[in-house]
């Protein structure tokens, strides 16, 4: 196997899998070069996270922002025809959740600030190799008390051992709002989960279960109260959305 600066790469972003990952492994077992230029590209990339994280997870400056252009006449008419159409066929397919009509909704797609940090911060870390979380799940009592602390509310960690995720740890990150909290679950196969628990500006009455798709990233995202939730992964729809549900009904007890 040629161990070019390529493949190192993809072995160090998480991108190889399964027979093609182990073969790298055992490449890297018989070569000292190529193991050293793996640390090096590991801890380039972990500079690079180090100096642009803050960066990359920072709102968009409002200057930034293109304004929306004014619609006029029969433009705007047909805009909002458009859209009650819509509405009126959309409604009647809504999922009531498994908690019942007190639990949450899952309503038709919707895009937010919310799931786009979520799943940009996923990518950001669901990747890493060598350091996915701050504080690992060994930790657990000092990973929800510090995080809670920040956050300024008492923080649960769902449990999604049925599903065959287990808990790998969390992290601290900066939100528009105040500090975010992340955690981050794996399964057998290494598919990672992401939970990121953010403070909202405003208390939200209502609780309902809304999906995004950003990229590559399925996003199940809630708000509660002042809190906003998302669950994010690159799994299939239906089993994100069962263990989202298994993430409220564990973050709102009966």
């Amino acid at each position: 196997m040629r161990l070019d600066d390529d493949l190192l790469q993809a072995w160090v972003d998480g991108a190889l899998e399964g027979p093609e990952r182990a073969a790298v492994e055992a490449a890297l077992a018989q070569d000292a070069g190529a193991a050293r230029r793996v640390l090096r590209l590991a801890e380039q990339r972990r500079l690079l996270h180090e100096r642009f994280d803050p960066v990359l997870l920072e709102p968009v400056p409002e200057r930034l922002r293109l304004a929306r252009p004014a619609w006029h006449g029969y433009a705007r008419a047909a805009a909002v025809f458009a859209f009650g159409l819509a509405v009126g066929l959309v409604a009647p397919l809504a999922w009531r959740g498994e908690g019942g009509p007190a639990g949450p909704q899952a309503t038709a797609p919707a895009a937010g600030a919310l799931p786009a940090r979520a799943a940009r911060a996923h990518l950001v870390y669901a990747t890493e190799v060598r350091h996915p979380v701050e504080v690992d799940a060994s930790q657990e009592a000092h990973l929800v008390a510090w995080l809670s602390k920040r956050l300024g509310t008492k923080l649960q960690v769902p449990v999604l051992a049925a599903d065959g995720f287990s808990l790998l740890g969390g992290r601290l990150l900066p939100g528009p709002d105040g500090a975010v909290a992340q955690f981050m679950y794996q399964d057998g196969a290494g598919r990672r989960l992401t939970l990121y628990v953010s403070a909202r500006a405003r208390d939200e009455k209502q609780t309902a279960f809304r999906f995004a798709q950003e990229g590559p990233v399925s996003v199940f995202y809630w708000v509660d109260g002042r809190w906003g939730y998302a669950l994010s992964g690159e799994i299939d729809k239906p089993a994100l959305l069962r263990m989202a549900t298994r993430a409220y009904k564990d973050l709102n007890p009966p």
